[in-house]
This record gives structure tokens, C-alpha cells and sequence, in this order.
């Protein structure tokens, strides 16, 4: 049986190192979806640039490029999410609420739907999305990215439920904080050698997707990481 495998967010502060590591696993073929692209020499990568993932119209267009085969178990993990933090529910735009349910739920539901109907044309499937550990414990000055994590959360515990019809299992990460440049700037004084490496993570997902027949339904929380 052939396994391919999607990416969403490849090129991003935590997709490349999330694609530099999965590119090197057995996968027979990889799809690479984001708004720009380094160039690959790997024969069996399709690179494929997205537009606003919020439209379901983009996201339709993008997975009309994959066939489904009962040959084949897709698997495909989204590093798709963005961060607003710093601002008191009272204090935060409804602009500010629409951004993150817009970025972090509705781009993942909609990755999800189409995925999942993929997989329910082939022999099997996986999807493993980003959350967040602010989803599962609430903090002062998250309210809405918070919320719009916690909606992940829910999504991927139905789509274990829904899943197993049509033999597709669905798993989330929730890291505290990922070793990235952005987050580096943003927590000068952090303690890096305790945040979570892209790579880390992975080659977690890729063992979650190696036992994805038995592995569905859990929120894997990534706080922090020995020295």
C-alpha cells in the first residue's frame, strides 16, 4: 500500500523544520502546500502555492489536485494557526476575534472536511492538526486565540468519533511554546533549551502516523523539554 503525505504551512517557521525532517520518512509520495515554496529536486514532491485557506473554494481547488486510490493511506499534518495575545477580553476588537477563528479554526476545519473526504475515497487516513496547551488551560490576555484552539480541540475529537467509518484516525498536538524565530523575539529572556524544536515535533507526528490504525482521538501536549 502506497503512503502519501500532506503538509500544510511547509515553508513556515515550523513547517520547515517539520518538512526538512518528514521529507527523509517512507512516504512514497508528499504534497507541500503553502503561499510560497523553496525548490525541491525530490522527485516524488508536489509542491502546490495556496491562496486563503478561509475560502473554501481555494481549499476545494487544492485537494481536487490528489487522487484518491483504495491503493493508498493519506496522511497529512497542518501547522496552519496564528497567535494574538496581550489583550483582556475587554479589551479586544471583535476584529481581533474574527482574525483568529478565521486563521486557526476555520482554515482546519476546512482542511479537515476535504481531507477526511479524501480518505473516505482510499483505503485509510490520518490527519494530526496544531492546537495549542492555551486551548486546554485557559490564560489571561488569550481569550480569543485560546477560543479559537479549544475549537480545534472539539473539531478533532468529532472527527475521531466520524472517523472511524471510514477508517480515518485524527489527533492534534497542543505545544506550550515552539523554538522558533518569531517566538524568540518575542520571549527574549525565554529559556529556549526547554521549548520544543520543530523537528521534535516532527518525529512525533511521524510515529503517531506510523500506529495511526490504533492512535486516534488524543490531544498530545507539548509544554516543555529536558535539558
Amino acid at each position: 500500500m502506497k503512503k502519501e503525505l500532506l503538509i500544510f504551512g511547509s515553508d513556515g517557521a515550523l513547517g520547515n523544520g517539520v518538512t526538512e525532517v518528514l521529507l527523509n520518512k517512507e512516504y512514497d509520495k508528499y504534497y507541500l502546500f503553502d503561499f510560497k515554496h523553496k525548490a525541491s529536486t525530490q522527485k516524488n514532491v508536489k509542491q502546490i502555492v495556496v491562496q486563503d485557506l478561509s475560502i473554501e473554494d481555494n481549499v476545494q481547488k487544492i485537494f481536487n489536485e490528489i487522487i484518491p486510490s483504495k491503493e493508498s493511506a493519506f496522511f497529512l499534518f497542518s501547522t496552519i494557526g496564528g497567535f494574538l495575545g496581550g489583550k483582556k477580553t475587554w479589551e479586544t476588537d471583535s476584529a481581533d476575534f474574527d482574525k483568529m477563528i478565521n486563521i486557526n479554526l476555520k482554515t482546519n476545519f476546512l482542511i479537515a472536511k476535504h481531507f477526511s473526504s479524501l480518505v473516505s475515497k482510499s483505503h485509510s487516513g490520518s490527519i494530526c492538526l496544531t492546537a495549542a496547551y492555551t486551548g486546554l488551560t485557559a490564560e489571561a490576555g488569550k481569550n480569543v486565540y485560546g477560543l479559537s484552539k479549544a475549537a480545534v480541540i472539539h473539531m478533532i475529537k468529532t472527527l475521531a468519533e466520524e472517523g472511524k467509518e471510514i477508517k480515518l484516525s485524527a489527533n492534534a498536538i497542543a505545544p506550550f511554546i515552539i523554538d522558533t524565530p518569531a517566538n524568540r523575539e518575542w520571549m527574549r529572556n525565554g529559556n529556549y533549551e526547554n521549548w520544543i524544536k520543530p523537528k521534535e515535533i516532527a518525529e512525533f507526528v511521524n510515529a503517531v502516523f506510523q500506529s495511526y490504525y490504533f492512535i486516534s482521538g488524543n490531544i498530545f501536549q507539548l509544554k516543555y523539554r529536558f535539558n
